[in-house]
């Protein structure tokens, strides 16, 4: 009768303490993601933030007619400066298609600005394609990201 005894009590730790090392593997599964996603959110946001700020001063240098051709292009060369950092981070934190869209974002954006920079005015033909050109690219990149950290249409994460 002893023998049952001790043999379900070790039956007993033994279930108990598998249940604990799972849950807690799954817990640790579980922070690991939300961290990993609230990383690659942090870095996205950034990202975007330095694209932005990088076309919005292109446009304010397109819209200044009046700017000396070097001041021009030190202004254009010095906005879009930031971006170039947080470009690498993207290669290597973001999956594939996110990078791709990024990528092709930078691209359009970088040639936006050296439209600018040999004094391409705000509201001639060639600046107005590379400006669309390069908000479609950041739609898409946009779209992408929100796919990548699962964000519904609603704004709501899972």
């Amino acid at each position: 009768m002893q023998w049952i005894t001790l043999i379900s009590t070790i039956v007993g730790a033994a279930i108990a303490t598998g249940s604990a090392m799972l849950l807690d593997r799954q817990r640790w599964r579980r922070e690991h993601l939300d961290r990993k996603t609230q990383a690659r959110r942090t870095l996205y946001g950034e990202y975007l933030a330095g694209l932005s700020e990088a076309r919005h001063a292109c446009g304010n240098v397109a819209r200044d007619p009046d700017m000396a051709p070097s001041t021009r292009r030190t202004t254009a060369r010095e906005a879009f400066g930031p971006c170039i950092g947080l470009r690498y981070q993207m290669t290597i934190s973001a999956p594939s298609r996110v990078v791709e869209a990024s990528e092709d974002a930078f691209r359009r954006l970088r040639d936006l600005r050296d439209r600018v920079m040999e004094g391409v005015a705000a509201t001639e033909p060639v600046y107005l394609e590379g400006r669309r050109s390069y908000d479609d690219a950041l739609a898409a990149l946009r779209a992408r990201m929100r796919d990548d950290l699962r964000i519904s249409e609603d704004g709501t994460a899972p």
